[in-house]
C-alpha cells in the first residue's frame, strides 16, 4: 500500500461541468455491485473473493441455525468452479407475487431480498442483509444454482451471466421426495478479480473449523482439487471443544471447561472458558456465527460477570478481605473464553457487523454467567483454589508493575515530558502528521535519520531483539529498556493507564532487515503490539516497511527489487549483463538510497497491519512465541521450503 505524504490540493478554476437530470445515473438490477463490488465484499483482491465462498456458506449455515440442515460441502474445481451444496429447505422456487416470477430468480437477482428481514423464514441469521447469493451471482461471469425441495420430485435450475438470467428457472430432471437442499456453483469473473481465482485452502479451513465449532452437529467438509485435500469437520462438544482447542498449545489450570447455555427473552446465550497458565487473554466473542472482533454488549456482560463472580467467591470463601478486589485484567489473565449469543434482528455498531449494540446482551450475558459460573465454583471448590490463586498472581504481578511504572515515571521514563534520548522525533506537532519509524540498530537508525524528512518522520532505533512478551507478565516488560523506551516514544502508556487519544504519530512503521533476523524482530514487536497495545492496530496505526532485497544495475539505469520472484523476471526479461548487489541490511544503504526505496512517500510500499481473523491471530502468535515448542517446529518443518531471503 502506497502511503502520500500530506500536501496541499492545487485547485485551478475551470469550467464546471453541467449537471442536470441527465446526470443522474440509475443503475438496474445487479449493476450497482458490478459498478461498486468493494462497498459489498471489500476489495477484489484475494479477500474479496474469498467473501464469494463465505457469502454462500453462511447462508447455508443460517440453514443449520433454524435446524434444517445439517450437511454442508465447498468443493474447488480444478478448473477454478467453487461448488456450496447443503442439505437445507432448498431456496423457494415458487412465483413470488409481488414479482410475478420464481422466488428463487427475485433472491438471486435483487439486492436485499430473502426470508431474513421479518418474514419468518430465519429465527436467526448471520447474513443479514440479504445481499450474498445475489452479490456471488453479480460478481461471476457465470453461476447456476439447483434446488431440491421436500416432497416434490422435480430438480429446478436457473443458470446466470454476470448476474442476468439466461433463462427461466426449469425442470431439470427428477429426485425423491425425501431430497432437499441447495446447490450453487460459480465461476468467479476475472473482470472483476485482477489477481484471478487465487483460493487459499488454508484460509477456507479456518473458517469451516470455526463454523463447526459454533455450530454443534453441524457437518462441513471443504475440498480442494487443485492440491487434492480435503477436511471434514464435526464437533459434538460444540464451543467446548473450541475452547479446548485454542489451549491445546498450553497448559491448562483446570482440566474440565466450564460450560452453560440458557435461551433468556433476549436471546440464547452460550459460554466455555478454561484457564491456562500464560499470561494473556483469548477470548473471543460471535452473534448468529459472526466473529464480533470489536466485542459489544455480550463481551461486557461476560466480563463484568466474571469480575463479580470471582471476587464474590474469593471473599465468600476467606481468599481476599472485603476491602480487596480483583480488577477484570487480573481475572482475565491466562483466560481462553468463547461467548456465543443467538439473537432475532441484532443491532450492530457501524457497517463491518465488528461490534454488537443491542443493549438487551449485556444484561442477559452478566444474569446467565454469573448464576451458572457462581455455581460451577461451589460445585468444584478444587479448581476454584486454582482459578483464585492464578488471579491473586496476576493482582500481585499488576502491582508491582505499578510499582515499576511509576518508578520509572519519577524518573522521567514514561511520559511524553521525558522523550528518550535516542529518539530522533520530527518537528510536526500534529500526530496525524507524523509517522514513526521503529528500526533495527544503530547502523540502520544512522541512514534511517540522516535520509528522512525531518518535519514529518521520527526514528527510533531500537537495540536487537526485544522481550518476547509472550512469555512475560507487565511488571518484567517495563524492566525491559527497549520496550520502556518504544511505549514512552509512543506516548499512550500501557496496561490499565493506555490512551490512544496520547498517541504521539499516526502511523508506526516497523522497518527491518530483509533478513531471518529482521524477521524475528518483526514478529516480537508484532507480538507486543498484538497482546499489549493492540487498539493501535485495529485503529489502523501499525506498518510494516517493504525495503528491497536486490539492487540491479546495467548501466546507468538502476532498478529495485523486493524478492527473489521479482529478481528471476527482471533478469529474464532483460539479458544485458547487469551488476547485482544484495541487501542483507538496511545499514548497508546510503541515506538516499533508503529514502529513495522504503521512506519516500511518493514511492515506498507499506504493509498494513490488521486483524482480519482474531482467532487465527491469537493461535498463531501463540504457536511461533509460547511456551510449547513441538508445535513451532512442526509449523517450521512443514513452511521450511516456502522461506525466500534466507541466509544461512
Amino acid at each position: 500500500m502506497a502511503i502520500a505524504s500530506p500536501n496541499k490540493t492545487n485547485r485551478t478554476k475551470e469550467a464546471t461541468p453541467a449537471y442536470g437530470a441527465d446526470q443522474i445515473q440509475v443503475l438496474e438490477g445487479l449493476e450497482a455491485v458490478r459498478k461498486r463490488p468493494g462497498m459489498y465484499i471489500g476489495s477484489t483482491d484475494a479477500r474479496g473473493l474469498h467473501h464469494l465462498i463465505r457469502e454462500l456458506v453462511d447462508n447455508s449455515v443460517d440453514e443449520a441455525l433454524a435446524g434444517v440442515c445439517d450437511t454442508i460441502v465447498c468443493t474447488i474445481g480444478k478448473d477454478n468452479i467453487v461448488t456450496v451444496t447443503d442439505n437445507g429447505r432448498g431456496i423457494p422456487v415458487d412465483t413470488h407475487t409481488k414479482s410475478k416470477k420464481s422466488a428463487l430468480e427475485v433472491i438471486m437477482t435483487t439486492l436485499h431480498a430473502g426470508g431474513k428481514f421479518g418474514g419468518g423464514g430465519y429465527k436467526v441469521s448471520g447474513g443479514l442483509h440479504g445481499v450474498g447469493a445475489s452479490v456471488v451471482n453479480a460478481l461471476s461471469e457465470w453461476c447456476e444454482v439447483t434446488v431440491t425441495k421436500e416432497g416434490d420430485t422435480k430438480v429446478y435450475q436457473q443458470t446466470y451471466a454476470r448476474g442476468k438470467p439466461k433463462g427461466p428457472v426449469a425442470v431439470v430432471g427428477k429426485t425423491d421426495r425425501e431430497s432437499h437442499g441447495t446447490t450453487t456453483r460459480f465461476f468467479a469473473d476475472e473482470q472483476i478479480f485482477p489477481t484471478g481465482h487465487e483460493y487459499n485452502y488454508d484460509f477456507i479451513v479456518q473458517w469451516f473449523r470455526e463454523w463447526a465449532y459454533l455450530t454443534r452437529g453441524l457437518t462441513l467438509t471443504i475440498a480442494d482439487d487443485r492440491i487434492d485435500q480435503q477436511m471434514t469437520f464435526y464437533f459434538e462438544g460444540g464451543i467446548v471443544s473450541y475452547v479446548r482447542h485454542l489451549n491445546r498449545n498450553r497448559g491448562v489450570v483446570h482440566d474440565r471447561p466450564f460450560y452453560v447455555s440458557k435461551e433468556t427473552p433476549a436471546g440464547a446465550v452460550e459460554v466455555a472458558l478454561q484457564y491456562n497458565d500464560t499470561f494473556g487473554e483469548s477470548t473471543h466473542t460471535y452473534v448468529n456465527n459472526i466473529n464480533t472482533i470489536d466485542g459489544g454488549t455480550h463481551l461486557s456482560g461476560f466480563k463484568s460477570a466474571l469480575t463479580r463472580t470471582i471476587n464474590d467467591y474469593a471473599k465468600k470463601n476467606g481468599f481476599m478481605k472485603n476491602d480487596e478486589a480483583l480488577s477484570g485484567d487480573d481475572v482475565r489473565e491466562g483466560l481462553t473464553a468463547i461467548v456465543s449469543v443467538k439473537l432475532e434482528d441484532p443491532q450492530f455498531e457501524g457497517q463491518t457487523k465488528g461490534k454488537l449494540g443491542s443493549a438487551e446482551m449485556a444484561g442477559a450475558v452478566q444474569s446467565v454467567v454469573n448464576e451458572a459460573l457462581g455455581a460451577y465454583l461451589e460445585e468444584n471448590p478444587h479448581v476454584a483454589r486454582r482459578v483464585i490463586e492464578k488471579c491473586l498472581n496476576a493482582a500481585r504481578a499488576r502491582e508491582a508493575a505499578r510499582k515499576a511504572r511509576e518508578l520509572v515515571q519519577r524518573k522521567g521514563g514514561l511520559d511524553n515530558f521525558s522523550l528518550p534520548g535516542k529518539l530522533a522525533d520530527c518537528s510536526e506537532r500534529d500526530p496525524a502528521r507524523s509517522e514513526l519509524f521503529i528500526v533495527e540498530g544503530d547502523s540502520a537508525g544512522g541512514s534511517a535519520k540522516q535520509g528522512r524528512d525531518r518535519r514529518f518522520q521520527a526514528i527510533l532505533p531500537i537495540r536487537g531483539k526485544i522481550l518476547n512478551v509472550e512469555k512475560a507478565r507487565l511488571d518484567k516488560m517495563l524492566q525491559n529498556n527497549e520496550i520502556r523506551t518504544l511505549v514512552t516514544a509512543l506516548g499512550t502508556s500501557i496496561g490499565e493507564q493506555f490512551d490512544i487519544s496520547k498517541l504521539r504519530y499516526n502511523r508506526i512503521i516497523i522497518m527491518t532487515d530483509a533478513d531471518v533476523d529482521g524477521a524475528h524482530i518483526r514478529t516480537l514487536l508484532l507480538t507486543f503490539f498484538y497482546r499489549h497495545l493492540e487498539q493501535l492496530i485495529i485503529n489502523g496505526h501499525i506498518y510494516a516497511a517493504q525495503p528491497p532485497l536486490y539492487r540491479v544495475k546495467r548501466g546507468k539505469d538502476e532498478a529495485w527489487v523486493y524478492n527473489e520472484a521479482e529478481l528471476r523476471a527482471n533478469l529474464k526479461a532483460n539479458p544485458q549483463k547487469a551488476d547485482l548487489q544484495r541487501y542483507k541490511g538496511l545499514g548497508e544503504m546510503n541515506p538516499d538510497q533508503l529514502w529513495d526505496t522504503t521512506m519516500d512517500p511518493e514511492n515506498r510500499t507499506l504493509v498494513q497491519v490488521t486483524i482480519e481473523d482474531g482467532v487465527r491471530a491469537d493461535e498463531t502468535f501463540d504457536m511461533l512465541m509460547g511456551a510449547a515448542v513441538p508445535p513451532r517446529k512442526k509449523y517450521i518443518l512443514t513452511h521450511a521450503r516456502d522461506v525466500q531471503n534466507l541466509d544461512l
